[in-house]
């Protein structure tokens, strides 16, 4: 049974490559019917945080990846890591290291003075004798010849000389383990039959290998997937946007944006390129990834997520829109009325944020014109139009688009203007600007009452100010 697993270290949030990681570990799993394991990786005392690890949590099932079995916990696995330790001493697979830090960080500078890899020169390799009033680290006897073969799913074939590989410190002088031991305890311990990851961990592949060896343990399969750069071709950081994964949920981007966004980082198939989630289990295979690098586009995952919007339903937007207005200051206490006004500005809209942005001018008190649009189609010229719309709408008993367009046609013909010359002015005095969805519909959805008041305030605007 295929068993995947994602294993962040909760020192801040999820980042967008590590998402990616998770979502291709997901997808291989479900596609298979197996299992994905989530194992948080918290033996940094220092930097691992619990808020960290929640914010995985919720970035996780934001993007909808569930997980199979409880999340396991590094730091609550400590007993299992000596269990495995203490095999290995017995064996003699592994022996404790006296030399000092400051001596081995001389040894080092020597070798790189020498521009020689700095190894450890495995002078307690063969000590028998031990010294219970020493620190020391535990160290791994790492075979000193031959090579080791990495059949790598994505990268292919690739062949580590082991002559270059170091005696791996197991254990430090604190007792706690190191990543590429616990990781490999981990791994055999929970089964896990295969191993995606970026491929800056490439290096640590043949010693792990050898760990699996040196445990008897069945080897999983591995796939080292290419890194995620910015557009500059550099890894990617800050200065390309944001990295964090939930970043992108405050900004108003869709978790389906980002999931597809995310996929296409490295895999494709043919030239589809929106995909449904389950067409993405039912299609991901590893074959299907690529060895050059996902290059970060923040204008595709803009354009992933302005389909996604329009995708969405009246309804089920929203819901989705309440909390970025509420951000802005309103409160939405009729739903039903911001799914009928949320029709107007999907097609407008690339981020919830900027809708919300866009929607604003129905639920304020008094509009603030943009003072372009006000020089242009505020004046005096029109205040004799506006009041005699005014009175037509006071006296309307259908206030429908379509009645509200019967007025207007009657007035633009009776007055020899164009439907621009009408609209414009009455858009910026009911929106406060010059663009906004059909004014038609602007009106009927703004209702009688706020259209008059709108109207009758741009009036006293003009006549003070115009």
């Amino acid at each position: 049974m295929v068993r995947t697993r994602f294993a962040p270290s909760p020192t801040g949030h999820l980042h967008i490559g590590s998402a990616r990681t998770a979502l291709f570990n997901w997808l291989f799993s479900r596609h298979h019917g197996g299992d994905f394991i989530l194992r948080i990786e918290d033996t940094d005392r220092v930097r691992s945080t619990e808020e960290s690890t929640l914010a995985i949590f919720e970035a996780l099932k934001w993007l909808g990846l569930d997980w199979d079995e409880e999340p396991f916990y590094q730091s609550q696995r400590t007993d299992i890591y000596k269990e495995y330790l203490e095999n290995l001493l017995n064996q003699g697979k592994v022996y404790r290291c006296y030399c000092d830090p400051d001596e081995l960080e001389e040894k080092k500078k020597l070798a790189f003075a020498r521009k020689e890899k700095p190894k450890y020169d495995g002078k307690c390799r063969e000590l028998t004798e031990t010294y219970p009033d020493k620190p020391f680290v535990i160290r791994f006897k790492s075979p000193q010849s031959g090579k080791t073969e990495v059949d790598d799913l994505i990268k292919g074939k690739i062949i580590f000389e082991n002559s270059e590989l170091d005696d791996l410190i197991l254990y430090r002088r604190d007792g706690t383990p190191t990543y590429n031991f616990v990781v490999v305890v981990d791994d055999v311990n929970m089964k896990i039959t295969h191993i995606i990851r970026g491929d800056d961990h490439v290096n640590n592949t043949p010693r792990q290998i050898l760990l699996y060896q040196a445990l008897n343990a069945p080897l999983p399969e591995f796939a080292h997937m290419p890194l995620t750069l910015g557009k500059d071709k550099a890894r990617l950081s800050k200065r390309h946007g944001a990295t964090s994964v939930m970043a992108y949920k405050e900004m108003g981007y869709l978790p389906q944006a980002m999931i597809n966004f995310l996929v296409r980082l490295g895999w494709s198939y043919g030239d589809q390129e929106i995909f449904s989630m389950d067409e993405l289990v039912e299609k991901f295979s590893l074959e299907n990834v690529g060895i050059s690098a996902g290059i970060f586009n923040p204008d595709k995952l803009l354009w992933l997520n302005s389909h996604y919007i329009k995708e969405e339903t009246d309804e089920s937007l929203a819901g989705l829109l309440i909390p970025f207005l509420e951000k802005k200051g309103v409160k939405v206490d009729d739903v039903k009325f911001l799914a009928k006004i949320i029709k107007g500005f999907k097609e407008r809209s690339k981020t919830l944020d900027e809708m919300a942005d866009k929607t604003l001018f129905y639920f304020k008190d008094e509009i603030e014109y943009q003072p372009k649009a006000a020089k242009k189609f505020l004046t005096l010229e029109i205040v004799d139009v506006l009041t005699e719309v005014i009175n037509r709408f006071e006296k309307a008993e259908d206030f429908s688009e379509e009645g509200i367009e019967t007025i207007f046609d009657k007035i633009t013909s009776e007055h020899n203007i164009t439907l621009g010359q009408l609209a414009q002015p009455h858009r910026v005095a009911l929106t406060g600007g010059t663009a906004s969805p059909g004014i038609y519909e602007v009106i009927a959805n703004l209702g009688k009452e706020r259209v008059i008041k709108r109207l009758k305030d741009a009036i006293i605007f003009i006549e003070n100010y115009g």
